[in-house]
């Protein structure tokens, strides 16, 4: 039993999926689209090549007229030659905008390096024009990007019109799951054409379903078939596999509700052992070492330049009133273990306990030098110390006061899940507006920035949220 498209995209969710077929080779489609992507990078770089002799239009030249083309031909050449090594010019990778910029990073870098050394082995740039060598290398830069931003556009909106099938598949499953991945995916948009859909009824018939549906998928020759079966149906899931193990496809296993929570989940094997990879540790032993050495170096150096300011605040704030300038509390780190947090005492009360009273904007405990530090964010300066030590880190999930994290973890799910990770001086959350207040609406939308960034950290990250910190006004809302 089939169902089917005959135009892919939402208007088209009621057509057959008989009349579903693919509008020309995929093959073809897939090679004349990597040629022509090439072609379009190639065309980009000569393009300011030629823009760069131009620009000594009427000057006296120093190098023969010739060079600047030299150095256009070669650059282009070795740019796109790394390119298709790498499978950049791939179809699927046009689109989407992820990661545009980065693809072309290190072919640039290569080309260049490569470019420069073969020429300058032959013949010395000393005497090169610094315009015209600015308009070749950094504009080249710029006019590939530009040009496959619109292609990017460009096959985007086909592939959203199924103008474009770079990808053949036959899904096989019960018409639940199949109207579900359909709904939920819509393959059309990213270049994937679904050539069949062969339902199957239930187990009365699975002996029956499964060889119409395997003559079908010989027939109709698909690059990948999918399963779409509850993964508690082991023995549907095994026929079906059995069957299509006789076809000259790839076969894969449907995602399963457990898979929209993990993007990251993969198989993965140790040792023999073959398992289903959900969660990965937040960070590998190579970036821990990463983020250690980052936070020593700057921590360190932001204790020495910072000294004169910190001595110009403790000297205020004994002045203003009695008490420690230090004021430690107890919060969570890492995995859970306590630890004593040093913040600048901006209150004239040093509260530590189960009976904690959280401040409030106007709150008369905070003293006038404090008002002034807590906007400012000075007043957590000190933690630079706990950074140093390895109680915290420079960027991370904000710690609370234990009896703030013994309440919500009660009340938020994953809410514990932020001490995967050690604590920071600021976060991805204190950038976006949720620094200060304590209701549950806040704190919710706090976890769920902490346990982004937990899920996808880089050092890059860590220094734009630095960065923002910095800058951003954003980071210096909601004090209290």
């Amino acid at each position: 039993m089939f169902r089917g498209k005959t135009e892919p995209g939402p208007r088209a969710a009621e057509a057959n999926w008989a009349n579903a077929l693919p509008r020309g080779s995929t093959v073809l489609l897939r090679g004349g689209f990597a040629f022509f992507a090439a072609m379009a990078d190639f065309a980009a770089i000569t393009g300011c090549a030629y823009l760069a002799h131009v620009s000594l239009n009427g000057v006296p030249m120093a190098l023969p007229p010739g060079t600047y083309a030299r150095l256009g031909l070669l650059t282009a050449t070795f740019f796109t030659s790394v390119t298709a090594i790498r499978g950049d010019y791939e179809v699927m990778k046009y689109l989407t905008f992820d990661h545009l910029l980065r693809r072309a990073i290190i072919p640039w870098a290569i080309a260049l390096l490569c470019t420069l050394v073969l020429l300058v082995s032959r013949r010395p740039l000393s005497n090169a024009d610094p315009l015209a060598l600015f308009i070749l290398f950094v504009g080249g830069f710029l006019a590939v990007n530009a040009v496959r931003m619109l292609i990017t556009i460009h096959t985007r909106a086909r592939a959203r019109h199924g103008q474009i099938a770079v990808h053949r598949i036959f899904l096989l499953g019960y018409e639940k799951e199949i109207e579900t991945f359909t709904k939920r995916f819509e393959p059309w948009a990213f270049g994937v054409h679904i050539v069949a859909a062969a339902v199957l009824r239930g187990p009365e018939n699975l002996d029956e379903d499964l060889a119409l549906a395997r003559a079908s998928a010989r027939m109709l020759g698909p690059d990948d078939v999918f399963i779409l079966v509850p993964w508690n149906e082991k023995t549907t899931i095994d026929a079906a596999i059995e069957a299509f193990l006789h076809v000259p496809t790839s076969i894969h296993l449907g995602p399963e509700r457990v898979l929209d929570r993990f993007s990251d989940a993969r198989i993965a094997k140790i040792g023999p052992v073959s398992s289903l990879h959900i969660v990965r540790d937040p960070l590998s032993q190579p970036e821990r070492l990463a983020k250690r050495s980052f936070d020593i170096v700057f921590s360190a150096l932001g204790l020495i330049l910072l000294s004169p300011l910190f001595l110009m605040i403790a000297l205020a704030i004994k002045l203003e009133s009695p008490g420690p300038v230090i004021f430690k509390q107890r919060r969570y780190g890492f995995n859970q273990q306590p630890f004593r947090i040093y913040k600048f005492r901006s209150m004239t009360t040093l509260e530590d306990n189960a009976s904690l009273t959280l401040v409030k904007k106007g709150d008369a405990r905070v003293t006038r030098v404090g008002a002034f530090i807590r906007a400012r964010n000075i007043d957590e300066l000190p933690q630079l110390f706990n950074v140093l030590r390895g109680d915290m880190s420079l960027v991370g999930p904000r710690p609370h006061a234990l009896v703030i994290d013994q309440m919500f973890e009660r009340r938020i799910a994953l809410y514990a899940r932020r001490h995967n990770m050690k604590p920071g001086i600021t976060g991805w959350a204190q950038i976006n507006g949720y620094r200060g207040g304590m209701s549950e609406e806040r704190m919710r939308a706090r976890v769920e920035h902490d346990l982004y960034y937990i899920d996808n950290w880089s050092m890059w990250l860590d220094i734009e949220i630095l960065w923002l910190t910095l800058t951003s006004k954003r980071g210096y809302t909601n004090a209290f």
